[in-house]
């Protein structure tokens, strides 16, 4: 979808009030219901689509749908100004403990599946790299692309900013590899704010290596093969790779509540994990949960 009609779509769903689940009430006709739905960079286009095809159908209805990162979305739901959070990653245990201390639970959904790639020129002759190379590289360690088989040039590393739930999702499954560590990002990563900000970049740049969801990813980059380590098979990241869990970069999507959805958001979120909108899934990049094999209930 072009970003100028996603813009529009954006801007048509926004309207409204901004108090989460408001009731509103119009002269001869039912009451109907307000739901504010925030966070994901990665999710805001797809919830932006699942937003507009549930409204056709149920005009009543009216969604507000914003980004922000996952940590914003989750930070709105702790202050009770949203009713759904979008996050690219699961909930942290301080953010739950966080949630307690409100008086609440945070409920967590599954709605899709989605696998991060690692991008870069589609000039560079690099067609993949290990989990520990790439980690390598995003930690400073390898600075070269001939240090990895590739021409003589410096490599620039770019990432999402650190309020991204992918961020996040990288720094501890790629950067870390999944251990207890207190490894970062190279303090010569270039944060940028948006996915199509990385994959813009990364296009202009010979040099540039980034990551970026699989629904965001274009034929303006070159997408690498990935394997766990040396001695494995290097794999593209599809949903039939993400669906038998042979690539090794890929995660849950998630939305969470204020404890047990009820009402309008309820409805909605049923909605969400049924087949309409989970064909809106595969269109828009992503894998399906029914396919997957993951549970709706969250």
């Amino acid at each position: 979808m072009k970003s100028a009609a996603l813009f529009f779509l954006a801007t048509v769903l926004l309207l409204g009030g901004c108090s989460p689940a408001q009731t509103v009430q119009s002269a001869g006709s039912e009451s109907s219901a307000y739901i504010q739905n925030k966070g994901s960079d990665t999710m805001v286009n797809l919830a932006l689509l699942w937003a507009e095809a549930y409204q056709k159908n149920q005009p009543d209805v009216r969604i507000s749908v914003t980004g922000g990162g996952s940590g914003t979305g989750l930070t709105a739901l702790m202050t009770d100004t949203v009713d759904l959070a979008n996050a690219s990653r699961a909930i942290k245990s301080e953010e739950i403990k966080e949630a307690q201390s409100l008086g609440f639970e945070p409920m967590e959904i599954v709605v899709a599946r989605d696998a991060i790639g690692v991008i870069v020129h589609p000039s560079n002759p690099v067609n993949q790299l290990t989990l520990k190379q790439i980690s390598d590289i995003y930690k400073g360690t390898i600075t070269n692309w001939s240090e990895v088989g590739g021409e003589d040039r410096p490599i620039v590393r770019l990432s999402r900013e650190s309020n991204s739930g992918t961020h996040v999702y990288f720094l501890e499954t790629v950067i870390r590899l999944g251990k207890d560590s207190t490894d970062l990002f190279s303090e010569k990563t270039l944060l940028l704010p948006s996915s199509e900000g990385i994959i813009a970049e990364v296009h202009d740049n010979p040099n540039a290596i980034g990551y970026d969801g699989l629904g965001y990813i274009t034929s303006d980059v070159k997408l690498l093969a990935i394997a766990k380590d040396e001695n494995l098979d290097y794999i593209l990241p599809s949903v039939e790779t993400v669906n038998n869990n042979s690539y090794p970069i890929s995660r849950d999507l998630y939305m969470y509540t204020r404890g047990k959805p009820d009402g309008a958001v309820k409805t909605y979120i049923d909605w969400i994990l049924d087949t309409e909108a989970q064909q809106i899934v595969v269109v828009s990049g992503f894998v399906p949960i029914k396919i997957a094999g993951t549970s709706s209930d969250g």
